[in-house]
């Protein structure tokens, strides 16, 4: 079944959801900010079919969110480099991440953590702030249309 397209949609969430909201390109996010480039890592990493890998990325990249490079090696191949816009995803990973982290683990168990590069200590959990630096909750929180 063809998937409705949100991309006219009013809704910013929506929009988002049109174009990274399909799992394997949020996995392929995840694996570009580890340092993946090639299509082969990213093949490996995910396991995913070479025909919907690269459907995927040639979305991303036709959304600006990556772009095509020559390989650092100065190989043959290329490379796909996150771009300003696809960096700016980075926060909604983590969200992400914090989110399963608190909801999808049972005490005690075993997962990779997020830690800042410079102490190595885990980071703090997002928060949502208004202007004057108070701390909000979704009832806080109102829609102007």
């Amino acid at each position: 079944m063809q998937r409705k397209s949100l991309k006219t949609e009013r809704c910013p969430v929506a929009r988002t959801l049109d174009l990274i909201g399909e799992w394997w390109s949020l996995l392929i996010l995840r694996d570009a900010f580890r340092g993946k480039k090639r299509f082969s890592e990213f093949q490996r990493s995910l396991g995913l079919a070479k025909n919907v890998l690269s459907a995927r990325l040639r979305k991303l990249v036709d959304s600006d969110i990556l772009e095509i490079v020559p390989a650092s090696d100065g190989s043959a191949y290329h490379e796909y480099v996150l771009t300003e816009k696809g960096n700016s995803l980075y926060t909604i990973l983590v969200a992400l991440r914090q989110w399963g982290e608190a909801n999808l683990f049972k005490p005690g168990e075993k997962h990779p953590i997020l830690v800042d590069r410079k102490c190595l200590q885990p980071i703090k959990p997002l928060e949502l702030r208004s202007k004057d630096g108070r701390l909000l909750k979704a009832k806080d929180l109102q829609l102007l249309r």
